[in-house]
């Protein structure tokens, strides 16, 4: 005659199932979500706000720099620099009120892929940058953020 198995016991096994009861509550909870796309979405609005400032600050050298130094592909430097400075100023807005959270992180993830393959393939805070608005785009504004509530109340 055979041995019924037993389902293991134990210390490992008591640790993994308290873990997965977290998990599953925590998941449950929007607001946890919800306070990190808060601090996400400010974040990445803070960033290219403050970039955004800074070509209008000094036109005609922010112009020279689309024309000598960054030479985005296809675009004359003119309009890739008054497609920026719009888009640095105006998109930020959408990220803070959590309005249009998906198409404004979907600019800034795009800008910032132009920017990883022909500008400055090197800089540090690229990656950073693509991996959250990436995350803005696939989870939204949350619970904090105008599209929830927009969304709610037309559903």
């Amino acid at each position: 005659m055979e041995k019924a198995l037993k389902a293991p016991t134990g210390f490992p096994l008591n640790l993994v199932q308290a873990y997965a009861g977290f998990e599953t509550g925590l998941w449950q909870r929007e607001w946890p979500k919800a306070i990190v796309l808060l601090a996400a979405r400010i974040w990445v609005a803070k960033f290219f706000f403050y970039g955004g400032l800074t070509k209008i600050a000094s036109w005609p050298a922010t112009v020279a720099l689309f024309t000598n130094e960054y030479k985005v592909p296809v675009l004359p430097p003119e309009i890739a620099a008054y497609m920026s400075a719009t888009a640095e100023l105006g998109l930020p807005i959408f990220l803070v009120l959590g309005l249009f959270t998906r198409f404004a992180a979907a600019g800034f993830f795009v800008m910032t892929t132009v920017i990883q393959l022909f500008v400055y393939p090197d800089a540090a805070e690229n990656p950073f940058i693509l991996i959250t608005t990436a995350a803005l785009v696939v989870l939204g504004s949350g619970k904090l953020g105008a599209d929830y509530w927009i969304g709610k109340k037309l559903s």
